[in-house]
């Protein structure tokens, strides 16, 4: 049974690669992947690998004893347990981007971001490619490579109007996004669980990869930059709207506010991120509703939370939700956990395993490889801070950015912007790699381990 779930996720994936040759929305291949491991998962019994292992051992025996329950009733608990366990990590991000989308929906409608638009007066291509990387870079370190993404995407639906030319620096906002994530404790999600776990400290993680990732960016943006060339049609003014001024620069204030707040709500409260997020979308709905009194309600709608709502890509939402759901299942069958192991097993070298962890992790979810190699490296072999810990952060936060499903971030903008899998494969993929080699080929020669 493990090996036909294996091979409906291949599938899964290759269909989603070939979507537009195919013509399978990429959201119903994902859903359907994602219900189909689940369910042939329930059908089947724990393998020999499955029952051997601690997760398993654990669960049954907290099960009552009672000699009712058959070895398959045990194991169907036991997949709807994961199952739950899944959902909860899932919903999490699920409602954290849905969150930080309807917050840049609200300022966008506010017209909030044209004090920040009209700051970038340059209509060149490359300079306008340097401005937009280098502030994705930072402010993803601030926030998180996901919310920064979202952002980073509407503004430049601001400044350039060309959909194929805007494609290029949606490439360049994922890298850009994913590599400034890598270097602060906050910006990604895998950084951020090896900085929960103890692995890693705040002062360590920046000093360590702030310039391997800082490689990885200008890489492929010094690339980028020397091919790319023209121009951009020079911003339009804004039309007359019924918004007022102050009320753009109250939105744009509180909605940032909102994001930046989030990692200082979740080190205060050490609740679940998206719990922050949902609590500046709160916010911002209020002030919303109560700026402009003197609009009627037709006047109103379009400036409203609900209206904003209207506007989230929830295709995209449910896409991300099927793709978490596959590797879910392979990461509670073990599968994920047995081919690190594999990988120690047969490579023995612990930095090529991490480099090919960072690969491994454009087509799998970083956040299950992750969990497995916290839980396959010892804190007693490797203390907090070891080499291994900040190398493993660098390439699994940077690795996805080879393909464009491979983050939370690249998922975002893909539904944002329509990304074809195959134009960024062709397009961006290359970049992206060279960036991540020229970055861990960086870290690996200063540091030894």
């Amino acid at each position: 049974m493990e090996t036909i779930i294996i091979v409906i996720f291949l599938i899964g994936y290759l269909l989603i690669a070939l979507e537009h040759p195919v013509r399978i929305n990429k959201t119903a291949t994902a859903l359907i992947c994602g219900v189909l491991c689940w369910t042939l998962f329930s059908w089947g019994l724990p393998t020999e690998t499955l029952s051997a292992s601690t997760h398993y051992k654990e669960f049954t025996e907290q099960v009552s004893p009672s000699a009712t329950l058959t070895a398959k009733q045990v194991f169907q608990q036991f997949v709807s347990h994961e199952l739950s366990l899944n959902l909860i990590q899932i919903s999490s991000i699920i409602f954290f981007l849905l969150g930080a989308m309807t917050i840049v929906e609200l300022v966008d409608a506010h017209q909030g971001f044209r004090f920040i638009t009209n700051l970038i007066q340059t209509v060149n291509l490359r300079k306008l490619l340097w401005i937009i990387s280098w502030i994705t870079f930072f402010l993803s370190a601030i926030l998180d490579n996901l919310t920064t993404a979202i952002v980073m995407v509407s503004l430049t639906r601001k400044l350039i109007h060309d959909p194929d030319k805007r494609l290029f620096f949606a490439g360049m906002i994922i890298i850009a996004a994913n590599a400034g994530g890598a270097w602060s404790p906050i910006g990604d999600v895998t950084t951020t669980m090896l900085w929960i776990g103890g692995q890693i400290s705040s002062l360590a993680i920046i000093k360590g990869l702030f310039i391997p990732s800082l490689i990885c960016l200008l890489v492929p943006l010094l690339y980028l930059s020397a091919r790319l060339r023209g121009t951009v049609e020079p911003i339009a003014e804004e039309t007359e709207s019924n918004v007022s001024l102050m009320g753009s620069k109250i939105m744009l204030a509180v909605g940032i506010g909102s994001l930046v707040s989030v990692p200082i709500f979740k080190t205060v409260t050490h609740l679940p991120p998206f719990m922050g997020m949902l609590l500046g979308l709160g916010v911002l709905w209020v002030v919303s509703e109560i700026i402009n009194p003197e609009m009627d309600e037709l006047e109103r709608k379009p400036f409203t939370a609900v209206h904003a709502l209207s506007r989230i890509d929830i295709p995209s939402m449910l896409f991300f939700m099927g793709i978490l759901l596959a590797v879910g299942a392979l990461e509670s069958m073990q599968t994920l956990h047995h081919f690190a192991e594999y990988l120690e097993h047969s490579l023995g070298d612990n930095r090529i395993i991490i480099s090919l962890i960072g690969i491994v992790s454009a087509i799998v979810d970083n956040v299950p490889l992750v969990a497995a190699c916290m839980g396959m490296y010892s804190l007693d072999i490797y203390p907090t801070d070891h080499l291994i810990w900040e190398y493993l952060a660098y390439c699994a936060g940077t690795g996805g950015s080879l393909l464009v499903i491979g983050s939370a971030a690249g998922v975002a903008v893909m539904g944002m912007e329509k990304i074809d899998f195959i134009w960024y494969v062709k397009r961006i993929s290359a970049l992206a790699l060279m960036g991540y080699a020229g970055g861990a080929a960086y870290y690996l020669l200063v540091h030894t381990f």
